[in-house]
């Protein structure tokens, strides 16, 4: 649902649950998300708890997949470490994502890249988008 229908909705009956529902949701996303794309090459930040110790973790690797929209828009990342695929999924409004950097740009014409899943070395490799 896009923000003009939600404010509509909440404007058009302010009592009921569900406009509480989006009011709480607009105001826990983020003013500007990062222009995340499929076959990108991102270095997520992410905070990490640890008893009362709370640091941030760098995660890097490829754009595989984005899903969901509004509050709930997720985006998969994959990365192999020490010859072991490993993919996280990261909420994209989440308070615990502190920043997403672009490394690369990728170009691909999928807008699902599951199949790097079964590839290996270079076979797994996304092309660099030039320009």
């Amino acid at each position: 649902m896009n923000q003009a229908k939600a404010q509509q909705l909440i404007d058009l009956n302010p009592n009921c649950a569900y406009a509480a529902l989006l009011r709480t949701a607009q105001d826990s996303m983020k003013e500007t998300p990062p222009e995340i794309k499929i076959g990108s090459t991102v270095r997520v930040h992410v905070k990490i708890r640890e008893g009362e110790r709370e640091r941030v973790q760098v995660f890097e690797g490829t754009v595989i997949a984005r899903r969901g929209s509004g509050i709930s828009e997720t985006f998969t990342v994959r990365r192999l470490s020490y010859g072991v695929g490993v993919e996280r999924v990261f909420p994209l409004h989440s308070p615990n994502v502190v920043k997403v950097d672009i490394v690369r740009l990728g170009r691909v014409r999928r807008a699902k890249l599951y199949y790097l899943r079964g590839r290996v070395g270079k076979a797994a490799k996304v092309r660099q988008k030039i320009g």
